[in-house]
């Protein structure tokens, strides 16, 4: 099986994107390609058929690839939880959480067991393998007990791109500093660089291209210029990169930056409504007056819980929806806006109860057992009938206090576990992710705000979000294309 392997001197340098780009464009050649990172490490996560977890990004590159993502693609996920502890996803199932140091001791070897697993199966349905790595393939102190770089490149005998990021300066002392710290037989493996987010004339970058390929050795294969298009994010630091204000919004979204924010993803979609601004704004800072917040999912519901309640931004969604906005939760947002979550086991650290939002009429007990599954429902609200699909990820389960709260709060969906919603419609809560991406409850959602707003409907008959993903992946390839020789990495 032939495998190409993309790194890159620094976290953010654009392995993520220039994967994804690859699996699209070898897929067009006619390759049966399946995209592969050994281990990822974050909070956006995705639902695969089987009811396994793996990394958004792994999922988006195996629908740009065109097949079904499988968990194989990512064998290790680490959910970072706090205090310096993750929790370890293997085959996407939870099977345990640990700190840094017990991680590498309890799981090193069953982690490269399960990588050599994957890979052997993948091997047997695919043509072609698309590799990322992990941050940067040449910290030193990490490389003995690195999984997901130059350990698989070698395992593979792959061909490697090294991408380095030109926009934050200092891109030739990056990959002249990684190529000396890659031991000899894994800087044989690099067979080009590509320099991502360029800005400016090519002919002025050119003298600096010559002097690096003589001192290396090494052709540079790409030139990518910078790219303004949106893409699924890994992390919540690209957040901070967002640009919210668009020149033609009516509406205005805030999202609310949660410490240990998860499934961000769920918002491309608004972000891709041209008449909606989506702001993410953290728990220190000044709530405004937005058309809608969403409380997003949290790998640590309580404490991000007691986060807003000490920031005071608690008391300002509280304010917020008093005065009759509109306020979303989706999965940990979701237990948040009820009176009371539980965690007898001490699942998410210390064991009691804790005060909710008081916004929804629920009780929430976070047990141990993970429900990870995808979904087909049908929407009772904002409009009956719609079809939604998404996928749940989470751990606890949310029930009306009382048998009278039924009379102040209705299910969202026909399945009443999947979230409520209460009477004035102003407070929603749904543990369903990719809720967004279903086109007409998205624009059902969306002119609720708009007639408050006093604004024209938009039409609901609108295609889901993964048809204008499709575009996005065939318009990222297209541009990529151009600027990327890969030819090399295939003879």
């Amino acid at each position: 099986m032939k495998s190409i392997m993309v790194v890159g001197t620094t976290s953010h340098a654009g392995k993520s994107l220039i994967t994804t780009a690859i699996c699209r464009i070898l897929s067009r050649r006619g390759w049966r390609v399946a995209p592969f990172k050994g281990q990822n490490m974050a909070l956006n996560a995705y639902v695969t058929a089987s009811g396994g977890e793996i990394g958004y990004a792994q999922a988006v590159q195996a629908w740009a690839a065109g097949v079904v993502p499988l968990v194989e693609m990512n064998p290790i996920l680490l959910k970072p939880q706090g205090n310096m502890t993750s929790q370890v996803i293997l085959k996407g199932r939870a099977v345990g959480t640990v700190s840094a140091t017990d991680y590498y001791e309890q799981y090193f070897e069953l982690g490269w067991r399960t990588i050599e697993e994957c890979l052997q199966s993948l091997k047997t349905e695919f043509d072609l393998l698309v590799c990322e790595g992990a941050g940067s393939p040449a910290e030193i102190n990490l490389k003995h007990r690195d999984l997901t770089n130059m350990r698989v490149a070698k395992y593979l005998n792959a061909p490697t791109l090294l991408v380095v990021d030109i926009d934050r300066g200092g891109a030739f002392a990056h990959v002249v500093g990684t190529l000396e710290l890659l031991e000899p037989d894994e800087r044989a493996l690099i067979k080009g660089v590509v320099i991502n987010k360029f800005r400016g004339q090519r002919s002025i970058l050119q003298p600096g291209i010559k002097w690096l390929e003589e001192r290396t050795g090494i052709p540079v294969v790409g030139v990518i210029p910078y790219l303004e298009q949106v893409f699924p994010a890994e992390d919540s630091l690209d957040l901070l990169e967002r640009k919210p204000h668009k020149v033609q919004a009516e509406l205005n979204i805030t999202v609310i930056r949660l410490p240990k924010i998860a499934n961000f993803t769920d918002f491309d979609a608004l972000e891709s409504e041209p008449t909606v601004s989506v702001k993410y704004v953290s728990p220190k800072q000044d709530l405004g007056h937005p058309d809608a917040v969403i409380i997003p999912g949290t790998k640590t519901t309580i404490a991000d819980l007691i986060v807003l309640q000490k920031s005071g931004m608690a008391e300002a969604i509280q304010n917020y929806a008093a005065s009759g906005g509109t306020v979303l939760g989706i999965c940990g947002g979701f237990q948040m806006l009820g009176q009371i979550i539980a965690d007898p086991e001490g699942s998410e650290g210390q064991a009691g109860r804790f005060q909710g939002l008081n916004l929804l009429p629920i009780r929430t007990v976070i047990t141990g057992q993970k429900i990870a599954r995808q979904r087909q429902v049908s929407s009772n609200y904002p409009q009956m009938g719609l079809p939604v699909n998404g996928f749940e990820i989470h751990q606890g389960r949310s029930r009306l206090e009382t048998q009278d709260d039924k009379q102040s709060c209705q299910p969202l969906f026909d399945d009443a576990n999947l979230g409520l919603v209460d009477s004035c419609q102003s407070v929603w809560g749904t543990y369903l992710h990719g809720l967004f991406d279903n086109g007409p409850w998205r624009r059902a959602w969306i002119n609720r705000l708009r007639q408050q707003r006093g604004l024209k409907s938009l039409p609901t008959g609108v295609a889901n979000y993964r048809e204008q993903r499709e575009q996005m992946l065939d318009s990222l390839a297209t541009q990529i294309e151009t600027h990327l020789n890969l030819n090399p990495f295939l003879s």
